[in-house]
């Protein structure tokens, strides 16, 4: 992702009672982010949404210390926020609104100040309402000691889904009854198939740009390229496509894992990938697909060494993209595994609803409604339980967990903070309970969240 930005900033927002006075000078060294409208350009159209900006222009922020210092000013006409996500801050600075603290209005500004932890590929987006949708979401990028040192150029790979409806017309739309005659249908099909799409997009974005005018990022010929992808599409998996070159996977939501060679990787939402990848000798191009899952969509950006040619490459092919489901996820090994110990309570999480109603829940211990409850210092298991025909990717805000178990056989899996649940499958994941506090814990299907699909997870006595 380049530094340079097509984006073009429109309006400005009125100093709410409670902002931070705008003529207030950031502390030294604390980044200043901004949240405001911009014009992108899709399939030749103008497009008006959001983003999250550096006042030099620099798309989301990227750390190479160890404190997080950040200010984010509102310069929307609305009421907004944003959650870090993928690091274990404190539960006041998660940046969700009305459950961590109150929204940002316009005009105003808040401050986040926290150790920068876990390093590694992170994102930042909104929590309030369906912007994220409105593309309200930037690459959050933690460098560890070993990327600084590592010669390899490091390049994101920031991908949305986009419409052009409005995400509040969308949701209504799913919402709607069925019309006379598909009902049957649904069931029929939904007895024997997985339902692999909610929403209809209009195009996939790969750094803000479709796969008819990609972002093309200059490289060193036979160069070292270590690719951090974000999946930060609303409601939309991917599978990351490397052609003919074969790259090895060393990272999952930011967290290392036990190299994986490999040409394709998936990607549900919300999760992250860092491939390594060798540029090839003749000194050609190389594009870097996403394929949506069910979808003949794709988007990508180019790495291009000095002189090598650029092919055309059209947004949609006669291929569908694959089914995104838990294979890789049963290869997958935690470069540094949770310390062994008992789990000290174990809590189970239907995952309920369907397409037909679009009401989606997570009961807690059988019970609708309820947040799960832990206390600190515990070992805790979720066992996630997919009783429906779609995949669901769980997001625990403010820890990480490890993948033990898929389907009834036991594995030393990754370090995550989003996983997929398969339809269907049931998949274990462990944590320890050493964040204190009042975290979010839904699905990160933007809609099937709205819809019902949220809930929390609460520290005894942490207050």
């Amino acid at each position: 992702m380049s530094l340079s930005r097509r984006a073009v900033l429109t309006g400005a927002a009125t100093a709410a009672a409670a902002a931070i006075p705008r003529a207030a000078h950031a502390s030294p060294g604390r980044t200043v982010l901004r949240l405001q409208k911009r014009q992108i350009e899709v399939a030749g159209k103008p497009a008006t949404r959001y983003r999250v900006v550096q006042d030099s222009g620099a798309f989301g922020l990227t750390l190479d210390g160890d404190i997080f210092d950040v200010r984010l000013i509102n310069d929307l006409d609305v009421p907004s926020g944003i959650h870090w996500h993928g690091l274990t801050e404190p539960w006041t600075q998660d940046g969700v609104p009305y459950l961590s603290g109150p929204p940002i209005l316009p005009g105003a500004a808040r401050d986040f100040h926290f150790p920068a932890t876990p390093p590694g590929t992170r994102w930042m987006h909104s929590h309030f309402g369906l912007q994220e949708q409105n593309l309200l979401a930037a690459p959050l990028i933690i460098r560890d000691t070993d990327a600084r040192r590592d010669d390899a150029q490091e390049v994101v790979l920031f991908l949305e889904d986009f419409v052009w409806a409005s995400p509040e017309s969308v949701f209504e739309g799913l919402r709607k009854p069925p019309a006379a005659g598909m009902a049957d249908m649904k069931m029929d099909s939904g007895a024997s198939a997985p339902d692999l799409n909610d929403v209809e997009y209009d195009a996939y974005l790969a750094n803000e740009r479709t796969l008819d005018d990609p972002e093309v990022i200059q490289v060193e010929r036979n160069g070292k390229i270590r690719l951090r992808i974000i999946n930060a599409g609303a409601s939309s998996n991917f599978t990351i496509d490397l052609g003919n070159i074969e790259g090895t996977l060393i990272a999952v939501d930011g967290n290392p894992v036990t190299p994986l060679a490999g040409q394709r990787f998936p990607l549900a939402i919300a999760q992250r990938a860092d491939i390594v990848l060798s540029m090839p000798p003749d000194g050609s191009a190389v594009p870097i697909l996403a394929l949506g899952e069910g979808r003949q969509m794709r988007a990508g950006i180019i790495l291009q060494p000095p002189g090598a040619a650029v092919a055309k490459l059209a947004t949609s092919t006669g291929e569908m993209g694959p089914q995104v489901g838990l294979d890789q996820e049963m290869k997958l090994a935690a470069a540094s595994p949770l310390t062994a110990r008992p789990v000290d309570r174990s809590i189970p999480v239907d995952l309920t609803g369907n397409m037909m109603g679009y009401v989606w829940g997570m009961p807690i211990n059988g019970q609708g409604g309820l947040p799960a409850t832990v206390a600190r210092g515990e070992r805790v298991e979720i066992v996630f339980r997919n009783t429906t025909m779609m995949s669901h990717p769980m997001h625990l805000h403010g820890h990480v967990f490890q993948v033990t178990g898929i389907d009834g056989k036991t594995i030393a899996g990754a370090i995550r903070d989003s996983i997929l649940v398969a339809p269907r499958a049931t998949v274990k994941v462990v944590f320890d309970a050493d964040n204190p506090g009042l975290w979010a814990f839904h699905c990160h299907n933007l809609y099937h969240m709205a819809a019902g699909m949220f809930s929390t997870l609460v520290y005894r006595g942490f207050a």
